[in-house]
């Protein structure tokens, strides 16, 4: 059967306001009135509109209505203008043409039917008034600079109190600071009043919020005047106009002109608001502090207004009684004031007495508890009469604030109010009892499905009513126990809890509710869905604009809630644009601008949950090119350069580039001149004489320079002797006998003025005293002809122009040119070290037969031939430079066995000199090289004969050769290695006694006296047997094969036919009916949904055969219900094939040795022929 789940999602915000909810007595059930919606207590009424004063109940019977006005009944059927909602208590009261003074007063409305009577608090109704502003004349004030001044308001008494605020005749509000500013009252207060606090328009302005009225009081007009201004006009002014001044404008000490005096003291009730004030006044403007004498401010219930002169407390408890001062100050001293603070407290509720359902003698209580300071009064009534007043009733107990009931009876139903009261206010509460036999109902809808994210907290309602009350009980899935203790919760109210929802609390939970009148019962589902969470978070981006931007937010969630992805910018909506594309997990912005900076966060939201992620972008780009460039203290070797920055567009800049033109020496092209980090706007630049300046700066941020700014005014400098002489100063010969000093030629802006020229001067280091000198222009270097060889000499270079000459020039040591060296290296040796290594020893030339700088020494070497008759001669030279002043070298890389010439040459900056005379030696034996090549020929049954050539490089006396060679199974498996010495000339050898049709692997290497060398490889296969060969082959031929391949084929041709009528037939296929028709063990039928066959046999397991699969390795898997032809052939299967084809084996059921094979997982089918043929042909 079907059942119907009514949807609904659970908040569980929602939980907590639902447990302590009052009893609810279904509306079809008899109950006494309740209050469900009344006026406030103090109802402050706009006279332009209708009086509303609302009174709403409900109860069983429909209750009926009255109302008392000042502690009297108020017919209103006697006052037309008086009409009350159907049912309903609310009185409309139409004002029009009618005094609204005449309806002010305190009402109170009775809701009543047969089981009791409810009350309304009183509910003082009193009309909203904005009166208008006396009538008054406001003196013009004069007053000393420096003094204190007050603004007195004085607005008309309101109700509500108005709003009041200062302007000016134009409707801007006046600026207010420490030293000027509003109090409490609405009066303006100044500490010292400046001359700029003149003005004629001084506008005190009250709004009254409830008819939405401004009024303002007559302009104040202030005068503030120096005391020599005093001085000439008090004389004009004084018997016109009030003259204000209590002393000189001096400085003086801080004094209080609210609150009056050292100490004061103020009462709030708990739950307003404490507002505490200071004002001071003083030259210079005081400073006002707070401080709490005897403890701490409550942070988040404190705030300090109208700077810092008010203290503001909301929602004030009895904790925040006590000492707190305020301290004004300024640099000439403090003054203090303490404001004693005491709390009352209106009537407040500890527990409002609930309603009480009770079945016949049955016992209850109604407890009414109310704290206050000082503590109020608590009485009760009945039905709207004092309850000393009300019928006498033997099950009911008046003990203060609770009332005892026991036994009660059927008829004793009654609305019960409570008063609390003291001098600040009072409290009502209407709660009722109802005597009623009900039987439980479950009053949750049936069938309610509860979805909850896991790991969160979960609550299945079972709301329900009955008298006696009902005691819940919960069962979930199989009802096998009740649910109580962890993990679930059950509440007073019947709710069950489970703290922290896991996938496995999914289900069917039943509520059930008993009392000793009846059961009843309820079903509920929960649902526990897995949390939405972003698996990827969008990523900080830093983007150049007009690049494109891709927000990535991958979202994981439950796959049976419906997600909804939302972006937003800055905690608002997306720009309506289409360069923002929103896909499925990602947000796409194309070509950005520095609009699109901002934080864009992706929300995932589902049902019952969210999860958001959010990210920043900040789009960046080249910064604006800096603008205003001026030069300012101008001296003839500096300037100052100072311009403003342009828009560094969200990446801050670096540093600027100062650049220069000289249009008098490269006019249009621009020098980096310097460069200054980028929270500078200033540049002490050094400049050079003689040079026509032109300044630009360019702003460099993370994303490159930008544009240059435009250029600066010209700025030019005058001529003067050169500041300093040619760099890269060098002396050096190109030929034995000659000497070339070279220099870097200085530009224009180093020349320093016009005419540069160089003085080249040259004298022999040790030798000559005097300088030798020429002047040259225009070239950047000089040679001196017939110079000594290689002879050192001190060479300068000084800059002059028509202003000068410049500072001394510095000394560089050069040299004249290098001839070839004359003397060929003495004393030469060679210590072969190996057969492939040896070191070279030489006696080093004399300095002086260098005649040039000393490069190092080469030894020239070749390889003039083997020491093996068979082996080519070869004549390659090679070079070997050791660099410096060296005595020997190594030769590596040398062949074995082989005779080497060489000679050492000493060389310089010119080249190399004689060489020494040719030396020989002899390198040993080493290991040979591979075998020139490896074959295998004349491969037979059990034998293969190997041909091989002796190595090309033989390094040494051949010993002989190795051969090892093992087998190859088709795996790659290596089989043992046998080992064969074969003598050096041999070149071949037959290898007898082989496995036929076997795969080998051979290693074939040579030895010399020094050991065995490389290993060459090679894979070959002796043949297979002819006779065997033949038989496999003979099997594709035999008649029996190629007839049982085509009945196989026929067979499942047939079986396809009868698959195909049977699925559109449609019908069924009784298996008993086929059964009993075909009693022969070899029909097996066929299943209907898959047309495989069945099986039926004598066992006591009459399950039909489940179809299978072979897998792609040729094994068939199966689990006890398999069929193969193994079950048929008796004692394990083995059945097999006659030569002529016939099937050897009976037919038979299920046997012992398959119900011993059971417990494998797979078995392989046995083939009807021969495993090794079936190989060859296959």
């Amino acid at each position: 059967m079907e059942r119907t789940r009514a949807r609904a999602t659970v908040f569980l915000m929602l939980f907590l306001g639902n447990l302590g909810n009052a009893l609810e007595v279904p509306l079809d059930l008899p109950q006494p009135p309740t209050i469900t919606h009344q006026s406030p207590k103090d109802f402050i009424i706009d006279p332009r509109e209708n009086i509303v004063i609302h009174c709403d109940a409900k109860g069983k019977p429909h209750p009926s209505f009255s109302w008392t006005r000042n502690g009297t009944h108020f017919d209103i059927d006697q006052d037309p203008k008086v009409t009350m909602r159907p049912h309903s208590g609310t009185l409309v009261v139409d004002i029009s043409g009618e005094k609204v003074e005449s309806y002010e007063g305190v009402y109170q409305c009775t809701a009543r039917n047969e089981h009791g009577t409810a009350v309304s608090n009183n509910i003082v109704i009193r009309q909203s008034r904005s009166p208008l502003w006396s009538k008054e004349r406001n003196e013009p004030i004069i007053v000393q600079e420096g003094v204190s001044l007050v603004l007195q308001c004085r607005p008309p008494a309101g109700l509500p109190p108005p709003i009041i605020f200062w302007m000016n005749i134009n409707f801007q509000r006046l600026p207010q600071s420490s030293r000027v500013s509003q109090a409490l009252n609405g009066d303006l207060y100044f500490s010292n009043v400046l001359k700029e606090d003149s003005r004629n328009d001084y506008i005190c302005y009250a709004r009254f919020p409830h008819t939405q009225t401004i009024q303002q009081k007559q302009p104040i007009t202030v005068t503030v005047l120096n005391l020599d201004a005093i001085n000439e006009t008090v004389a004009a002014l004084y018997n016109e106009t009030d003259f204000l001044s209590d002393g000189s404008a001096e400085e003086r000490r801080p004094t209080f002109l609210i609150p009056s005096g050292s100490s004061s003291s103020k009462m709030v009730l708990r739950g307003q608001v404490l507002e505490l004030e200071c004002i001071a006044e003083g030259l210079p403007t005081p400073e006002v502090s707070w401080s709490k004498v005897s403890g701490e401010f409550p942070a988040k219930r404190t705030s300090f207004l109208h700077f810092q002169k008010t203290l503001r407390i909301v929602d004030v408890s009895e904790a925040d009684a006590g000492e707190y001062r305020c301290t004004a100050r300024n640099r000439l001293a403090s003054v203090h004031h303490t404001i004693r603070v005491t709390v009352k407290a209106a009537p407040y509720w500890i527990s409002t007495p609930r309603n009480l359902v009770l079945a016949p003698r049955e016992r209850g209580n109604l407890i009414c508890r109310a704290s206050g300071t000082p503590k109020p009064t608590i009485t009760w009534a009945m039905n709207g009469i004092p309850i000393e007043n009300s019928p006498k009733d033997p099950s009911r107990k008046v003990e203060g604030d609770t009332i005892i009931f026991e036994e009660v009876q059927t008829g004793s139903s009654a609305v019960y109010q409570c008063h609390a009261s003291n001098e600040y206010g009072y409290l009502l509460s209407n709660a009722f009892v109802n005597v009623l036999s009900e039987t439980p109902r479950v009053l949750t809808p049936a069938n309610k499905v509860y979805q909850v994210i896991r790991n969160s907290r979960a609550l299945l309602d079972c709301s329900s009513f009955g008298s006696p009350i009902p005691k819940i009980t919960w069962f979930k899935d199989s009802r096998s126990s009740t649910l109580d203790g962890d993990p679930y919760v059950l509440h007073e109210n019947g709710t069950l809890e489970i703290h922290v929802a896991q996938a496995l609390n999914s289900g069917k939970y039943t509520c059930v509710a008993r009392n000793s009148l009846g059961i009843s019962e309820n079903h509920v589902y929960l649902e526990v869905k897995e949390p939405t969470r972003i698996l990827k978070q969008p990523e900080y981006m830093v983007v150049q604009r007009n690049r494109n931007v891709v927000f990535e937010c991958k979202v994981k969630h439950d796959p049976s809630l419906i997600p909804t992805m939302t972006w937003v910018k800055d905690n608002g909506e997306l720009p309506d644009d289409e360069r923002f594309v929103v896909d499925s997990d990602s947000l796409t912005i194309t070509d950005v601008t520095e609009n699109d900076s901002g934080t864009y966060t992706c929300i995932m939201i589902t049902t019952l949950d969210q999860d958001s992620a959010s990210a920043e972008l900040t789009v960046v780009e080249q910064p604006d090119p800096p603008t205003d460039l001026e030069l300012t203290d101008q001296k003839p070797r500096s300037v100052q350069l100072t311009w403003i920055p342009g828009d560094e567009h969200n990446s801050p800049i670096h540093m600027f580039v100062i650049q220069y033109a000289d249009s008098l020496h490269h006019h249009g092209h621009w020098h980096n001149l310097t460069v200054v980090p980028g929270f500078k706007t200033t540049a002490h630049l050094k400049l050079s004489p003689y040079v026509h300046y032109t300044f630009r700066v360019l702003a460099l941020n993370a994303v490159g320079l930008s544009n240059p700014s435009l250029p600066s005014r010209v700025y030019k400098t005058n001529p003067s002797a050169p500041d300093e002489n040619p760099s890269g100063v060098d002396g050096f010969g190109t030929e034995h006998d000659n000497l070339v000093i070279s220099w870097k030629p200085m530009s224009g802006h180093q020349a320093n003025g016009p005419g540069l020229q160089y003085k080249v001067m040259w004298r022999q280091k040790d030798v000559d005293k005097e300088w030798t000198s020429v002047t040259v222009a225009n070239v950047s270097k000089f040679m001196v002809s017939g110079t000594p060889t290689f002879t050192p000499y001190e060479v300068q270079v000084q800059a002059i122009n028509d202003y000068g000459i410049g500072p001394e020039p510095a000394v560089v040591t050069g040299h004249s040119g290098e001839d070839l060296p004359m003397q060929a290296p003495d004393n030469v040796q060679v210590l072969v070290l190996n057969s492939s290594l040896a070191e070279v020893h030489w006696e080093p030339v004399p300095p002086k037969t260098v005649r040039g700088r000393l490069k190092g020494y080469k030894v020239y070497y070749w390889r003039e031939r083997s020491l093996h008759k068979h082996n080519p001669h070869h004549v390659e030279q090679q070079v070997l430079t050791f660099s410096g002043n060296k005595s020997h070298g190594i030769l590596p890389g040398l062949q074995p066995y082989s005779l080497y010439l060489f000679n050492v040459r000493v060389f310089n900056g010119k080249g190399e000199g004689p060489a020494s005379s040719n030396q020989q030696f002899e390198t040993p034996e080493g290991v040979p090289g591979r075998p020139s090549f490896l074959r295998i020929t004349n491969p037979n049954l059990d034998s293969l004969t190997l041909e091989w050539g002796p190595p090309y490089d033989r390094n040494g006396r051949l010993t002989g050769y190795t051969l090892k060679y093992q087998t190859v199974n088709i795996s790659d498996v290596l089989g043992p290695v046998e080992e064969l010495a074969l003598p050096a000339n041999e070149t071949s050898v037959t290898l007898l006694n082989l496995k036929y049709s076997t795969r080998y692997k051979f290693y074939f290497n040579a030895k010399t006296g020094q050991g065995a060398g490389p290993v060459v490889t090679e894979e070959a296969a002796t043949i297979m047997d002819e006779a065997m060969a033949a038989r496999q082959v003979d099997i594709a031929t035999q008649g029996w094969f190629i007839g049982l391949m085509c009945a196989i084929a026929l067979l499942i041709l047939v079986l396809l036919i009868i698959c195909f009528i049977q699925r559109n037939k449609g019908g069924k296929y009784p298996v008993k009916e086929k059964e009993d028709a075909h009693t022969d063990p070899e029909f097996q039928p066929m299943k209907e949904d898959d047309c495989t066959f069945g099986e039926y046999s004598d066992t006591e397991d009459h399950k039909p055969l489940k179809g299978s699969r072979t897998p792609s390795n040729g094994t068939v898997h199966r689990d006890n219900s398999d069929d193969s032809l193994v079950d048929y052939g008796g004692d394990g299967g083995d059945g097999q094939f006659n030569e002529d084809g016939s099937f050897i084996g009976q037919y038979s059921g299920k046997s012992s040795a398959r119900d011993t094979a059971g417990g494998h997982e797979s078995s392989e089918a046995p083939s009807p022929v021969n495993t090794s043929a079936m190989n060859s042909f296959v």
